[in-house]
């Protein structure tokens, strides 16, 4: 008996350690921006010069890619409204065949953003506790509901994009909801603070001509073989730190 106890307590101490090191893990401190940019797929403000790109670069599904078929990088600010992101990816093939936007969304090709507010990790798949955004070409924006249903969340995220050549720049402004959201359009988003850490990763879906979608490309480094995690566990997210 006393065996028992003393291993449920080992589980216990691993347990909160491994809780813990996840809501520091990854971390990247985020810059303080006053004013908001204009959404339009083109960074012309400057303050977008002074931000670091961040990689989108951890294969996550599928097999080997080259450079010229997918490169993907990212820079990210926020204000008391939210979160705002940068993206400039290249891919010489942009899909986006699927015209309802609640139907094999994941197969287009499409930005995906993942957000806990709390950065308290743990299951999300039919709950709110952290969100999966897909962000499809048309501005469609897809996750889960609390209905087990997909639903567009297109007041959460806004987004444009210009596409030069083989590379799209996309600019997104994300609002960033509390884990009991519950699809009640009465409770409100956060107002983002100096110091607050959110759980965060961003993905990239590539498809060139397939039934399904060929790669997803992740931000963060997952540990295993499963490696597309973070539409169901929060875990695996990054984070970020709200600094000014």
């Amino acid at each position: 008996m006393k065996w028992t106890i003393y291993l449920l307590l080992l589980l216990c101490v691993f347990s909160c350690a491994e809780v813990k090191n996840k809501k520091n893990s990854q971390a990247s401190p985020v810059s303080y921006i006053k004013d908001a940019p204009t959404l339009d797929g083109r960074a012309i403000e400057n303050y977008w010069n002074l931000l670091d790109w961040k990689p989108i670069d951890q294969n996550w599904i599928g097999g080997p890619f080259d450079h010229d078929d997918y490169n993907g990088r990212y820079k990210i600010a926020w204000n008391e409204d939210g979160l705002y992101l940068l993206l400039e990816i290249v891919d010489n093939t942009i899909l986006d065949k699927t015209e309802d936007p609640l139907k094999l969304w994941w197969n287009d090709d499409c930005v995906i953003v993942y957000v806990d507010e709390d950065n308290s990790g743990g299951q999300h798949r039919f709950n709110h506790n952290a969100f999966t955004y897909h962000v499809a070409l048309d501005g469609n924006v897809v996750d889960l509901g609390v209905d087990k249903k997909p639903t567009l969340y297109n007041d959460h995220i806004t987004s444009k994009h210009q596409t030069e050549g083989n590379t799209t720049y996309w600019e997104m402004f994300v609002k960033v909801y509390p884990g009991i959201y519950n699809d009640d359009p009465n409770i409100k988003p956060v107002v983002l603070t100096e110091n607050k850490k959110i759980g965060f990763a961003l993905a990239y879906a590539d498809n060139d001509s397939s039934e399904e979608r060929e790669n997803l490309i992740g931000s963060v480094f997952v540990a295993g073989e499963n490696k597309n995690k973070g539409w169901i566990d929060a875990n695996v997210f990054g984070t970020l730190q709200l600094v000014k």
